[in-house]
């Protein structure tokens, strides 16, 4: 099959290979899925570049975790039933060597989720990591019906569906942006009322359409805004935040002490199982229902995954994905 892969870590033109190499089978309780589309996420990007030290966990690396396409063979105790099916999938290269970056992936049967007839494979291909993390930070913590979220970076891979599913399960949904023009998107994405980060009295607008705090903080930048979040953060909320710029942010400890807060770690790869599984049924019916939108911003054929990453790694407007 062909497939992109990587050694060693390093630069994008130093490491990723394009060639072929011998097509999995899939073991006991595995299936194989012919891929149509691979999603190109962040993560995948601090992988290959080594971000954290650590050495390679496995001598070659086929990148990405996210994907869909067809389900073409399965193993042992799978049933035949899923031949033809078509899925979406997450975690094939979290702890695995192999991921998404080729025309086919092995992943257990609990990975593979069938794909509403309503989506295309572009979109099958966007919902793994960042939705299960956005599952995670918005409803981790029990329900928001009736609740007040504010989902920091709306129009990002992560905050985008956070904003989704906080609207689509009852919430009433803040969100911030970076630039003017993200301001529409983030409305049409379900946000009653957005906001620029930088705006300087951001405290005292999201205080006078929430006076008590608002219940939970969906957080991309915590190093940067963990300040912010303990002035608006009601009583008892949460802060859920995914990712900080600085591997050892200060915070506000008394105030976030005094107003009771949870603040939430998330690590996508290691959510319980279960806590998974729902956030595949929920991210499902979400798309079923039509409030769950993914705004692709480029589609390159595998040939050309270097360029796929630099697009990621310069920003892209939306998500970037391989065409299969």
């Amino acid at each position: 099959m062909r497939a992109a892969w990587y050694d060693r870590t390093g630069a994008v033109a130093d490491v990723l290979v394009v060639g072929e190499i011998p097509t999995p089978d899939p073991g006991p309780g595995e299936l194989r899925i012919a891929l149509r589309a691979s999603g190109v996420n962040v993560g995948d990007i601090k992988k290959r570049a080594g971000w954290t030290g650590a050495a390679m966990p496995y001598p070659c690396v086929i990148p990405h975790s996210d994907g869909a396409g067809v389900v073409d063979r399965v193993g042992p105790g799978i049933a035949e039933s899923r031949l033809g099916e078509r899925v979406w999938c997450y975690g094939a290269q979290s702890y695995r060597p192999f991921g998404t970056a080729a025309q086919y992936v092995v992943v257990p049967s609990g990975l593979a989720v069938p794909l509403p007839e309503a989506a295309d494979f572009d979109v099958g291909a966007c919902l793994g990591i960042p939705g299960v993390t956005a599952h995670r930070a918005v409803l981790g913590d029990g329900p928001v019906d009736g609740r007040t979220v504010l989902v920091s970076g709306a129009t990002g891979a992560v905050g985008s569906i956070a904003t989704a599913l906080a609207h689509w399960s009852g919430a009433r949904v803040l969100a911030t942006v970076r630039r003017p023009a993200q301001c529409e998107t983030a409305l049409a994405l379900g946000a009653d009322h957005v906001f620029l980060a930088a705006q300087p009295d951001l405290v005292a607008v999201v205080r006078s359409l929430a006076p008590d705090g608002v219940d939970r903080v969906v957080e991309v930048a915590f190093d940067a805004n963990s300040a912010l979040d303990s002035e608006i953060l009601a009583v008892g909320g949460v802060i859920a935040c995914y990712a900080s710029t600085d591997p050892e942010p200060r915070i506000p400890y008394w105030p976030l002490a005094f107003g009771n807060a949870t603040v939430r770690l998330l690590g996508s790869d290691d959510f319980p199982p279960a806590a998974k599984a729902q956030a595949a049924r929920d991210l499902n019916a979400c798309l079923s229902d039509g409030a769950l939108r993914v705004t692709i911003a480029a589609r390159f054929p595998l040939e050309r995954i270097a360029d796929a990453h630099e697009a990621v790694a310069a920003g892209s407007g939306g998500r970037v994905i391989l065409t299969i």
